[in-house]
């Protein structure tokens, strides 16, 4: 650590009298504005620069000339009912040769990136710019891995509470749709992450030394596991709902098979009862035993088609 915490105005300064230092500008939720001083003392493009202050912009890496943008998405996730919730902080970065300018669009703890270049300053002296990229993706996709784990983890309760026997309480069910919501947006962040780490290891750009290389490969290891992660944990809750759906079908057809064996018995006594009460002279008409007859009909027909219903397993 040569300089910190010192006045922008003295970085050409600073830089010109380290010639082998390198530079961490932090920049919190700057205008297309507040960005022109910037933009001027390091030649930043000017599509970099408006990407950098608009906001939801996919992960990727851009190359300009004499510098790379990159935008990537720290995460944080939490589990707890009645859903889990994702919080995300996008974070641009300019990349030059000496300097790393990064530009958060909202609050986030800057500690622990300080924490994890501290933790692998042995690879500073060699690595330059370089290095403070490794640190700043390998938190980002530390974080995504363990936003990932913390998902599946809760993905096993959920599968124990959809597969007790008889449907899924609502609660359970809205719970796993609020997982695959938060799975679909948290793979949106992770998946290009594979891709963006295999850009910066491109021969062509001269970012990732030798020494450095096997840091980087760790973490777009990292980054794909998180990713199979994901789509693991997805393709789980898609097929636990698929069966909650399946179980709330086959309980809906019980009961729609026992009110069907219901009305058929209850259609006997109606059955009876009208042709009893026809206007024109029949068996008993006007008669005790034909009272006692329409009775016995009913009584009997009924407990033989609960009886025969009954064996089917349709009651």
């Amino acid at each position: 650590m040569v300089a910190e915490g010192f006045d922008p105005a003295e970085i050409t300064e600073k830089l010109r009298a380290h010639p082998h230092a390198v530079l961490w500008l932090d920049l919190f939720d700057p205008d297309e504005h507040d960005l022109q001083a910037v933009a001027a003392e390091f030649r930043l493009h000017p599509l970099a620069v408006e990407d950098a202050v608009e906001d939801h912009q996919r992960p990727k890496l851009d190359r300009y000339p004499g510098h790379l943008f990159i935008n990537v998405y720290d995460v944080r996730v939490d589990i707890d009912a009645p859903g889990p919730r994702m919080h995300k902080t996008e974070i641009s970065a300019f990349i030059t040769e000496r300097a790393l300018i990064t530009v958060r669009k909202s609050e986030s703890d800057t500690r622990r990136l300080v924490e994890r270049w501290d933790a692998d300053a042995g690879l500073a002296p060699d690595g330059g710019v370089g290095f403070l990229v490794y640190g700043l993706l390998d938190l980002v996709v530390d974080g995504q891995f363990e936003a990932a784990g913390r998902l599946d983890e809760a993905m096993d309760k959920t599968e124990d509470d959809m597969l007790e026997e008889g449907r899924a309480p609502r609660h359970v069910r809205l719970y796993g749709f609020a997982l695959r919501k938060s799975l679909a947006a948290l793979r949106r962040a992770v998946a290009p992450m594979a891709g963006l780490i295999a850009d910066i290891l491109h021969a062509d750009i001269k970012l990732v030394g030798e020494h450095l290389a096997p840091y980087y490969r760790d973490v777009d290891d990292h980054a794909r596991r998180a990713t199979d992660t994901i789509d693991h944990a997805r393709d789980r809750i898609n097929e636990l709902i698929q069966d909650d759906l399946n179980e709330q079908s086959n309980a809906l057809n019980d009961v729609t098979r026992k009110l069907a064996a219901w009305a058929a018995i209850i259609a006997v006594p109606t059955a009876v009862t009208g042709f009893y009460g026809q206007n024109v002279p029949f068996w008993g008409f006007e008669k005790y035993s034909g009272f006692l007859t329409s009775m016995v009909l009913i009584v009997f027909s009924m407990t033989g088609l609960y009886v025969y219903l009954k064996r089917r397993g349709w009651m």
